[in-house]
């Protein structure tokens, strides 16, 4: 893909579950990119994929919550081509615990990549789409969760605020950057079949499960479409929209 094609979709923390069906989904349409910290067989394994299909994609590793890692990450991506949309994904729960037992590293941790990584994130995009820094405009859609409207208490209060910081971001930041070319949007999951459910016993899932009007969990490719609807051309008048994917909850 060369700086004259079309601008790249970023994704980050792409290398597996609603990340890599987000890449899988967007490569349709754009080149696509994504950010992974560790799991490197399983980055380049949806970059395989992408390719036989005949998309375009580049895996690139960067840890969001550090800025010197995710300066050199979107540092790689410019030599490629101009970034269209960008997905902040990569995410962390901190593990199941209630406020009275939650460690401080485990807080620091989820905040650093939760919260922090998502603005650093959302700021090298803007710097990079907005019409007054010279760009053409386009999109950031932000995977927040239905936790931060439900709070998950007894599981993971600390996971649950850090996702209502999202929420505040997208709002706040859907104003700041509307006229300028961006639109900004989040994607409120709810149970959704990821690895994050083995925190999780048989017993709680299936708890979990049976208050969910639609009687399931979600799949992955199903909070895909979601996301790569609100970044096309499709939903193009929708910015400042929190939607809602979760079963009915």
């Amino acid at each position: 893909m060369t700086k004259d094609g079309p601008g790249f979709f970023l994704i980050t923390g792409g290398s597996r579950g609603i990340g890599a069906a987000c890449a899988l989904r967007a490569a349709r349409s754009w080149p696509v990119a994504f950010f992974y910290r560790t799991r490197t067989e399983e980055a380049h394994q949806v970059v395989r994929t992408i390719e036989r299909a005949g998309g375009t994609a580049l895996a690139i590793q960067a840890d969001v919550g550090d800025e010197d890692s995710l300066m050199r990450g979107f540092e790689t991506l410019d030599k490629s081509g101009p970034l269209a949309v960008l997905v902040n994904n990569a995410g962390v729960t901190g593990g199941v615990a209630r406020v009275d037992t939650v460690s401080a590293a485990a807080l620091q941790e989820v905040y650093r990549v939760n919260v922090i990584g998502a603005f650093l994130a959302a700021r090298e995009a803007v710097r990079r789409m907005s019409t007054r820094h010279g760009g053409q405009g386009g999109a950031i859609v932000n995977l927040s969760s239905g936790a931060s409207v439900l709070g998950s208490p007894n599981t993971w209060v600390h996971y649950a605020a850090s996702k209502g910081a999202i929420d505040t971001m997208t709002i706040g930041l859907s104003k700041e950057v509307a006229a300028e070319g961006i639109r900004v949007n989040a994607v409120r999951p709810g149970l959704v079949d990821t690895e994050i459910q083995r925190d999780r016993s048989a017993e709680q899932l299936q708890k979990m499960i049976s208050a969910v009007p639609l009687g399931r969990m979600g799949t992955v490719e199903e909070i895909a479409e979601a996301v790569v609807w609100l970044a096309s051309p499709a939903a193009g008048y929708v910015t400042g929209c929190l939607l809602d994917a979760r079963g009915g909850l």
